[in-house]
């Protein structure tokens, strides 16, 4: 059904656009990654629903992105890696969230560490984003050090057991996505942006 959608599509661009070999291939690849994201959002939000946790699956996914639009962090090389990571994160952690009680000092206590890691690690770039602006890799860092900042404010402001917890999961799991064993983990390149070699221009001056 994938490569039908798809290729289906690739085939009606082709015809309508005068695209290179090089830009088409660009095209299928981000919609293979757009039919990905489209499909486990839909299979994770559906059995989230059933399961009772969607709330609290959309609370940590809001909290999270927030964190990651700074941060960065690993992607899965595998599409099959993907779908075991994404299924795992976003049904077993809402659900702690609504079930479990972590004392505040606790909370506070990950938060630090989380931010800490935060300040050593974020941002943490992809082969596909690598992120060669030594400027601009500084201003995510600060950024994403200062959210993590606040978020543990809100331990103290957020009495709701479950929304903090949200806030908490959030945090660990953008530190993880960071880390240079996770990367390892996933068998993809970290600090992309050391080996970036820009591409040479084909055209002839």
């Amino acid at each position: 059904m994938k490569d039908l959608i798809i290729n289906s599509a690739i085939s009606n661009i082709e015809n309508n656009c005068n695209y290179t070999k090089e830009k088409l291939a660009e095209i299928k690849y981000g919609l293979a990654g757009l039919y990905s994201t489209v499909t486990k959002t839909i299979v994770i939000f559906s059995i989230s629903y059933f399961l009772g946790t969607l709330k609290s699956l959309l609370t940590l996914m809001v909290l999270y992105s927030i964190l990651r639009l700074t941060g960065f962090g690993v992607h899965a090389k595998k599409s099959w890696h993907c779908w075991i990571s994404s299924l795992i994160t976003f049904l077993l952690l809402p659900y702690l969230c609504e079930n479990i009680i972590i004392d505040y000092r606790a909370k506070v206590a990950l938060g630090l560490m989380s931010v800490t890691l935060l300040g050593f690690y974020a941002p943490a770039d992809t082969e596909k984003r690598p992120l060669i602006n030594k400027k601009r890799r500084i201003t995510y860092k600060i950024i994403s050090v200062l959210l993590g900042l606040w978020y543990i404010v809100m331990f103290f402001l957020i009495k709701d057991n479950t929304f903090s917890n949200c806030i908490l999961f959030a945090l660990i799991l953008e530190t993880f996505v960071i880390l240079p064993i996770t990367y390892k983990m996933f068998g993809v390149k970290y600090k992309n942006y050391v080996n970036y070699k820009p591409k040479q221009s084909t055209k002839k001056e």
